[in-house]
């Protein structure tokens, strides 16, 4: 048996590349909470608690006073125990899904550091090799937007997820102005959009139909509508041509069961930072049992929080979109432990697995 012997935590923030812009508001800094688990016999697990525009409630403050309660009841437990131990803490915090998940990566990489298993093993070790897509923030200053698609274009991204905010007289000729700057650079690209909630049924559907007049293909349009406007939902899927995916509407396996039993979407966006290792790992099997396509998804993480879900979407092998860019608004290494960052790309070398 392995005791927890110390967990400690603080604050970072690191300034982003460019506006990071969405319905839901603008950033020009990432600022998360980064958590540490040392057990009696040295090895040490690391987690990620992201801030975001999604959960208000989670502060910097309240996440360390979450983590400082939480702390008082781990310290000397078996890490052998620590999974138990965060399903009481989902229940005993409700509204801190990702001070919880954050926290939850740190004991579970201690516990995989002390049965020397690697993340990438653990999730079964599929593939070597993930393609993300890039986030085209809702930046309206077109010299700026353009200053950012020209960075990433050269960098050969091939599929961009473009912000927009809801009025969509705006977001059409924010979107066309993005579509002819791609045809212009890149072969074969792909679009997809995501409303972070700013749209409603109606408006998603007038947005949507005026693009397919200009002929511009959609690959998916995320979360348009409000995470609990499960009406609009369910209608949008019946109308739509274009995949509705959720996201703010999934952050436990009961909010997927929802989604299959209601026909509300047609994928679900999963995220580590917001559903944490054990129920992003049960998120992933109703929606796959369902047959809905899933994405995998971050916050604005450093690479602490985001090779989580790397090695969770490359050792599954099982995602049918990755979204996982948010390093690539920061200034980076090209390496990170056995990871290596290749423009569009993260790869683990063969022996370093």
């Amino acid at each position: 048996m392995c005791r927890i012997e110390k967990i400690s935590f603080a604050k970072i923030v690191r300034p982003m590349k460019t506006t990071f812009a969405t319905a839901l508001g603008s950033k020009n800094c990432a600022t998360s909470v980064i958590v540490h688990v040392l057990l009696e016999d040295g090895q040490l697990g690391t987690g990620e608690v992201p801030t975001s525009f999604v959960v208000k409630n989670e502060t910097v403050p309240a996440i360390k006073t979450v983590l400082a309660q939480a702390r008082e009841q781990l310290i000397g437990i078996s890490i052998d125990n620590y999974s138990q131990i965060v399903k009481s803490f989902r229940q005993r915090w409700p509204d801190f899904h990702m001070t919880v998940s954050g926290l939850e990566v740190a004991l579970f990489r201690a516990y995989l550091a002390k049965q020397k298993t690697s993340e990438y093993s653990y999730w079964g070790g599929r593939t070597d090799l993930l393609e993300t897509d890039i986030t085209i923030p809702f930046i309206l200053q077109e010299d700026i937007r353009n200053q950012w698609l020209e960075t990433v274009i050269k960098k050969g991204f091939k599929k961009y997820k473009v912000k927009v905010s809801g009025e969509t007289a705006e977001d059409i000729k924010f979107v066309k102005s993005i579509n002819r700057m791609l045809m212009d650079g890149v072969e074969d690209f792909a679009i997809r959009l995501d409303g972070n909630q700013g749209y409603t049924e109606q408006s998603c559907l007038k947005m949507l139909d005026e693009l397919e007049r200009e002929k511009i293909k959609i690959e998916l349009f995320e979360q348009p509508v409000l995470r609990d406007d499960y009406d609009g939902l369910k209608n949008l899927c019946k109308r739509s041509a274009v995949p509705i995916i959720v996201d703010e509407t999934v952050f436990s396996p009961e909010d997927c069961e929802k989604v299959v039993n209601e026909n509300l979407a047609g994928g679900v966006n999963i995220k580590i930072a917001k559903s944490g290792i054990a129920e992003s790992r049960e998120i992933l099997q109703i929606a796959k049992d369902a047959g809905l396509k899933v994405m995998i998804g971050c916050m604005t993480e450093t690479m602490v929080g985001l090779s989580t879900a790397i090695y969770f979407a490359m050792g599954t092998g099982e995602f049918d979109y990755i979204d996982l860019d948010s390093i690539h608004f920061l200034h980076h290494f090209s390496r990170y432990g056995d990871l290596t960052i290749t423009h569009n790309t993260y790869k683990i070398e063969a022996g370093q697995r």
